[in-house]
């Protein structure tokens, strides 16, 4: 592709150079620059691209696109100026790829809790009713039947793309994306035509990037700002902010509620820990999915295939037999004991009080329940005391441990914690460090029958520490603790 071709669209302040050059490349980090590349300088969070510009233009960049002009401009190199870089390297990328954003029905998912859920579940809903489809969420990315597990909720412009153009080719006409308010914040996914968006709640996350929840809200905004009139915005609105989100908005707006008028509703019937029972907009189905919170995430996940042309019949009929999402609200039973455990992702105070709440709605046999909270380091600080308030108020037992510390020390994480306790709450938790001891701690401690919320990494496979990743795995320690407790287990 010329140059000239790439940055159509762009609205370049200025250009000096050459347009007539072959471009074989598009990226903003220098270490990827090769011969024939365009490089885009960035103003990160972290770092400056514009620093990089001189390795950039040794590694054999053919043209720069920048923010400022360097004090120096190699005469080999056309530069180009534009207004905000990060907005010209997510049209950059979608021109190299041919756009083939515009070509997939692209279906973005945002909120606080529930962004994997529901677009998992949408994937699993379109594909069952004959769509080839892509999937790009926090677990794993999904051409087709191909399939690998995510680095990111929301790739870069460049990764992105490539991905889009990937799905088209392997006969993909559906995409459904987690979109992040980081990403949103970064344009990573600026210029994306998404035929419908969505957004689930807003509560508190993040702070350590956004720093005010203002700031967070208007981050997740930037997805319905950006929406032509020929989509549509479903919301929940029993979040306050969900009105917010579509305030300007020229997509046609859908609203779903539990509780209030809405365009698609749905009321519980019952739910326990093998399911729930709803009644969606007057139909009465069985989900094997489990929780109460998950009642909303089933009703945006009907009303997006309503919305997307599908029989309301038959998506009600798919969607009572898709099974749960890995590390959401995962259930783990060992019936020996029969202790159940429930491995969660849980890392909000929203969405932490929201197991546990379900839990004990769930909970007909007025068992106990036990959780195990953590919280990340080296983000927001001012959820630790909220969490491990909630944990405590909830559980009759809480144990308090580490999660991804992260370049923090476990033992101020947990103190930062415990600092939300009164001397009631204090007694209803213990502190181990330790994750793997303390959920073999937890599991010990529990009496037949009882219900065990293993919360915070849900599906990951590792737990970071000072800058390294170990693997780890919630619930294969869960098993592993199970098997301790099998009676003349070797």
């Amino acid at each position: 592709m010329l140059l000239r071709e790439l940055i159509n669209g762009i609205s370049p302040i200025s250009i000096q150079g050459n347009l007539e050059r072959e471009v074989l490349a598009v990226t903003f980090d220098s270490r990827k620059v090769t011969e024939g590349s365009v490089f885009v300088a960035i103003k990160g969070s972290q770092s400056d691209g514009h620093a990089y510009i001189e390795k950039a233009v040794a590694l054999g960049a053919l043209a720069v696109v920048v923010e400022s002009l360097p004090a120096v401009l190699a005469e080999n190199v056309t530069w180009i100026v534009v207004e905000r870089s990060s907005r010209a390297l997510a049209l950059l990328a979608a021109n190299f790829n041919h756009n083939p954003a515009y070509t997939l029905v692209l279906v973005g998912v945002t909120g606080t809790n529930g962004k994997t859920s529901i677009a998992t579940l949408l994937h699993g809903l379109f594909t069952e009713l004959g769509h080839t489809c892509g999937l790009v969420s926090t677990i794993r990315c999904k051409i087709g039947t191909e399939n690998w597990p995510a680095t990111h909720t929301t790739p870069d412009p460049v990764q992105l793309h490539d991905l889009f153009a990937r799905m088209l080719k392997a006969g993909c006409t559906f995409c459904f994306m987690e979109v992040s308010s980081h990403a949103l914040d970064q344009d990573r996914a600026y210029g994306i035509p998404f035929r419908a968006a969505l957004f689930t709640n807003l509560t508190r996350d993040h702070l350590d990037y956004h720093g005010t929840m203002d700031n967070y809200l208007r981050a997740k905004k930037l997805l319905f700002d950006q929406l032509g009139k020929e989509a549509v915005a479903i919301v929940s609105a029993d979040d306050r902010n969900g009105s917010v989100m579509v305030q300007n908005t020229r997509a046609e707006i859908r609203t779903c509620s539990l509780s209030k008028l809405a365009n698609y509703r749905a009321k519980m019937l019952d739910n326990t820990l093998e399911g729930l029972h709803l009644e969606v907009n007057g139909q009465q189905t069985w989900f094997r999915l489990r929780g109460a919170f998950n009642a909303m995430n089933l009703l945006m996940v009907y009303a997006t295939g309503c919305e997307l042309g599908e029989d309301p019949d038959s998506v009600l009929e798919v969607l009572s037999g898709l099974g749960g999402i890995e590390g959401r609200f995962e259930v783990i039973q060992d019936p020996e004991t029969r202790i159940t455990a429930v491995v969660d992702y849980a890392h909000t105070p929203d969405a932490l009080q929201n197991t546990l709440e379900t839990i004990k709605e769930a909970n007909h046999m007025q068992a106990r329940v036990l959780s195990l909270v953590g919280c990340g380091g080296d983000r927001d600080k001012g959820k630790r005391p909220e969490m491990a308030k909630i944990a405590a108020r909830l559980s009759d037992l809480s144990i308090f441990t580490s999660d991804n510390p992260r370049s923090e020390k476990p033992e101020e994480i947990i103190r930062d914690m415990e600092a939300g306790l009164d001397t009631l709450l204090r007694r209803k938790t213990l502190s181990i460090v330790d994750r793997r001891e303390a959920i073999r701690t937890l599991c010990r401690l529990a009496h037949p029958g009882d219900i065990l919320l293993v919360a915070g990494k849900g599906h990951e496979t590792y737990q970071e520490i000072m800058g390294e990743r170990h693997p780890f795995d919630d619930r294969v320690e869960v098993r592993r603790a199970f098997e301790e407790l099998t009676p003349n287990n070797p």
